[in-house]
């Protein structure tokens, strides 16, 4: 290949790259703390925070000795049964029994009429 050919699909790599890493949602602060003992690292050495938040960790240069660029605790979530019943995702068919439902792990609720019975969760993200 010509050199010019390979830079070229080097620097669409890189851009492409780039454009994946900005997509990485932040940690939130419930994520981040952490007590220093239960970080584990996610950086390395020199990394600055900004760099650090843009791969998706935690930065916290407070406690030495420890990392400062570290890996988010998981987040935690719930799953819950949407009130309004105009926005329920049906999860079963015309018919189906509260027990049927329920063992497919969805959301039974026989009422109000017009709108599925048997329907999705949402995942909702718990707080700290």
């Amino acid at each position: 290949m010509d050199l010019k050919v390979v830079c070229a699909l080097a620097i669409t790599l890189l851009i492409a790259l780039s454009t994946l890493a900005e997509g990485i949602a932040p940690p939130t602060k419930c994520q981040c703390k952490l007590v220093p003992r239960e970080r584990t690292n996610c950086g390395y050495p020199g990394i600055s925070a900004v760099e650090c938040k843009k791969i998706g960790c935690c930065f916290n240069a407070s406690v030495p000795g420890v990392p400062w660029c570290y890996n988010p605790r998981a987040k935690k979530v719930k799953k819950v049964c949407p009130n309004e019943p105009y926005t329920r995702i049906n999860c079963g068919h015309p018919g189906i029994k509260a027990r049927e439902c329920q063992k497919k792990g969805c959301c039974f609720r026989a009422h109000p009429a017009g709108v599925p019975w048997c329907f999705y969760h949402r995942v909702m993200e718990e707080a700290c």
